[in-house]
C-alpha cells in the first residue's frame, strides 16, 4: 500500500520534471513510509526509497518500522541534518532536480542543501502529498472509525460522571486521560471544555472556572488512533432543565449542522456544504460571529484539506472524511456547538457515513 502511495508520488513528480523527491512534512513522510520517527525525511528515487533519520528507529509508539515492515532503506545521520543528506544522496545517485516541501522547510535548511549539492536543482512539491492524502482509503478510515468509537466512550463516561463544581481544565485532562484508556495513542488535539459565557468557543482554552447549574457546557475532543484523528463536539446544559433562550439557540445550531451534514455528497462544492450549515445562522442574525469555514478534512492531521468554507474551491469525493461544525457564540451568556466526523459516500452506499455517534440531543446533565 504505502509502495503504491510512493509510485504515484514518483510519477507525479517524474511529470513534473524533477527526478527525485524529498518529503520531510511528518505526516506527509508517514503516509508514505508507514511511520514518521522524529526528524526523519524520505527520499523517493531516482534509486531506491530511503528514510534518512537522525538516529535509527527504535520502533517508538506511533513511529512504526518502517525498515521492518516496509522495507525501506534506513540511513541513520546522527552527525547532521537528514535533510541536507538526503540532497547529497540524491546528487551521488545522478538526479539533476530534487522537488522538495517548501512549505515545510526553513531557508536556512533549503540554503544548506544548495550548498551541499550546488548542482541539484531544488524544486517545490507545493502541497501534492497534501492532496495525495485527501481520499482515505478503507484501512485509514477504519483507523478514523476507531479513534471516533474510542471519543465516544471518553465522552460518554464523563457525561455520567458529577460535573457540577469541577473546573474545565480538570474535565479536560479527565477526558484526555479516558482516551488513553481506551486505546488512543493520545488526544487528537488539545481538549476544549467550556462552560458558561466560554460556551460555545471554537478554540477555547480551558480555564480554571468551575461548572455551574444552569451552565451550557461545550466539550470538543478527539482521540489519535494510529496516527489518524478524529473530532466530535457536543454542547448540554448543567443540572437543570435549560432556559428558553438556550433551547432556542441549540435548535437553530442543530439544524444547521444537519444542513451541513446532509449537503455532503461526491460532487458537492466545497462552498455549498459551508453555506448549507452556515446560511440558517446567517437568517437568524448571527453571521458576523461566526467561524471563517463551518468544517475542515481530518486525517494524519486533524485540520487537512478540503476546507468547508465560503470561498473554497473544488468539489468532494467520495471517501473523504471532513467535519462538520457549525457554532454560536454570544458574549457574555455562552453558546452551542455541535461537531460531527463523516465520511463522504455516495447516495448509493447510503449517504454520508457519521463516525461520531454520541447523541446530538440537549441533554441536561
Amino acid at each position: 500500500m504505502h509502495a503504491v502511495r510512493r509510485g504515484l508520488l514518483r510519477d507525479r513528480c517524474a511529470a513534473a520534471g524533477s527526478a527525485a523527491a524529498l518529503v520531510s512534512r511528518p505526516a506527509n513522510v508517514r503516509y508514505l513510509a508507514g511511520g514518521a520517527p522524529p526528524g526523519a525525511v524520505l527520499l523517493l528515487g531516482p534509486g531506491e526509497d530511503v528514510l534518512l533519520c537522525p538516529r535509527a528507529p527504535a520502533g517508538e509508539p506511533g513511529h512504526g518500522r518502517p525498515d521492518e515492515a516496509l522495507r525501506v532503506d534506513v540511513l541513520p545521520v546522527p552527525d547532521g541534518d537528514p535533510v541536507v543528506a538526503a540532497a547529497g544522496l540524491a546528487a551521488a545517485s545522478g538526479a539533476d532536480s530534487l522537488a522538495v516541501e517548501e512549505h515545510d522547510l526553513t531557508v536556512a535548511r533549503h540554503r544548506a542543501m544548495g550548498k551541499a549539492a550546488p548542482r541539484l536543482r531544488l524544486a517545490d512539491l507545493g502541497f501534492t502529498v497534501e492532496q495525495q492524502r485527501i481520499v482515505k482509503d478503507e484501512e485509514e478510515i477504519g483507523c478514523l472509525r476507531i479513534a471516533a468509537e474510542i471519543t465516544d466512550q471518553a465522552l460518554g463516561e464523563l457525561l455520567e460522571s458529577i460535573l457540577v463544581g469541577r473546573t474545565e481544565r480538570h474535565l479536560a485532562l479527565e477526558l484526555e486521560r479516558r482516551l488513553v484508556d481506551h486505546g488512543a495513542d493520545g488526544p487528537a488535539f488539545a481538549t476544549s471544555v467550556a462552560t458558561g459565557p466560554n460556551s460555545g468557543q471554537g478554540r477555547h482554552r480551558p480555564s480554571d472556572r468551575r461548572v455551574e447549574e444552569g451552565d451550557f457546557l461545550s466539550v470538543r475532543l478527539g482521540a489519535n488512533y494510529h496516527g489518524y484523528r478524529c473530532e466530535i463536539g457536543r454542547t448540554f446544559v448543567i443540572g437543570t432543565a435549560p432556559a428558553q433562550w438556550q433551547i432556542e439557540l441549540y435548535d437553530l445550531v442543530f439544524a444547521a449542522q444537519r444542513g451541513g451534514r446532509e449537503a455532503l455528497a461526491p460532487g458537492a462544492a466545497y462552498r455549498d456544504v459551508d453555506r448549507a450549515a452556515r446560511h440558517p445562522l446567517e437568517l437568524a442574525g448571527y453571521g458576523e460571529g461566526l467561524q471563517p469555514r463551518t468544517g475542515h478534512g481530518v486525517g494524519l492531521e486533524i485540520e487537512e484539506d478540503p476546507q468547508l468554507a465560503p470561498t473554497a474551491m473544488g468539489k468532494l469525493d467520495a471517501c473523504v472524511p471532513v467535519t462538520v461544525e457549525p457554532g454560536v457564540h454570544l458574549p457574555g451568556r455562552g453558546g452551542v456547538r455541535i461537531d460531527d466526523t463523516l465520511v463522504v459516500r455516495p447516495e448509493a452506499d447510503g449517504g454520508p457515513e457519521l463516525l461520531t455517534m454520541t447523541t446530538k440531543e440537549l441533554l441536561a446533565l
